[in-house]
């Protein structure tokens, strides 16, 4: 099974390009064999609607919260609400989300999807640290347009499945400790041994996923050096999707809000508990 972890950016530019982890899965192993770097939203794009086949988990939110688009009267089904969104320029998406988050008391400023707590996201219309409101108004309409299955929400090419991915809900799994940063001064000796632990974890398959990683060593070396993590992160969402194609629904909710949408690895107490009698690997 071919596999893609994709680490996402809403302005994607030279210095911080789109990351993409090609791989393949055998079983609990992951074969990372290659990975490419998008500067641009052309190149991007041109990636994106290449044939299949592959599985890719994508380092943004695939929805909002329920909440805030009943609130709204925003649409209910997903490509209607991507569509909506979208003819929307970014400052009006952002001046919208303000005054929601102005009207309601402190400490209960945003609307979360019912994913974020399992997942341990920001909610998705936070526009600021991180700004993943903007990488939801980037990212889902490309996918969109490049008519990919977006699994549980959007039927679309089969061959190209894409899930929403989370690399900090992986890489907690191994440690809590701050591993990555964008601005240099703050890419310390520590968070570089953060990305030590985590890489030889995911090499031995010592961590709640099970999945065992294979990199060739400059790729390894990359992933431990890069003090913004990139490329890390976009393994770290391969990783979940190699994760996913084992598990019947790629381990997603039988039933997923059109609205919200779902994160890969984030498992639901009711599945997690009920994965636990089985026996069964909880993720």
């Amino acid at each position: 099974m071919h596999i893609v972890g994709v680490d996402f950016t809403s302005s994607p530019r030279r210095a911080k390009p789109i990351t993409v982890a090609h791989g393949h899965s055998d079983g609990n192993v992951l074969h990372v064999e290659r990975i490419a770097e998008h500067p641009d939203w052309t190149s991007y794009e041109d990636w994106l609607r290449q044939p299949g086949p592959w599985v890719g988990a994508f380092d943004f939110p695939f929805g909002l919260s329920r909440e805030l688009v009943e609130h709204l009267g925003w649409p209910q089904t997903w490509a209607e609400l991507v569509r909506h969104c979208a003819a929307m320029p970014r400052a009006a998406l952002r001046e919208t989300f303000k005054a929601f988050c102005d009207a309601r008391p402190v400490g209960n400023k945003f609307a979360h999807r019912v994913t974020d707590g399992p997942a341990g996201s920001s909610p998705s219309m936070k526009w600021v640290n991180p700004p993943v409101a903007y990488m939801f108004h980037e990212g889902t309409p490309r996918l969109l347009d490049a008519g990919v299955t977006v699994y549980g929400l959007h039927a679309g090419d089969p061959q190209r499945i894409a899930l929403e991915g989370y690399p900090g809900l992986v890489a907690r799994a191994v440690t809590r400790a701050s591993y990555k940063s964008d601005e240099r001064a703050k890419q310390t000796l520590q968070r570089q041994a953060a990305r030590e632990e985590i890489v030889h974890a995911l090499e031995a398959g010592t961590h709640p996923f099970g999945i065992r990683l294979h990199a060739v060593p400059s790729l390894r070396q990359r992933m431990i050096e890069d003090g913004t993590a990139d490329w890390l992160d976009a393994v770290l969402c391969a990783v979940a999707a190699a994760w996913a194609v084992q598990r019947p629904h790629f381990g997603l909710p039988p039933e997923i809000d059109p609205v919200e949408g779902w994160t890969a690895g984030a498992i639901p107490a009711a599945l997690d508990a009920g994965a636990a009698e089985a026996g069964g690997c909880s993720g």
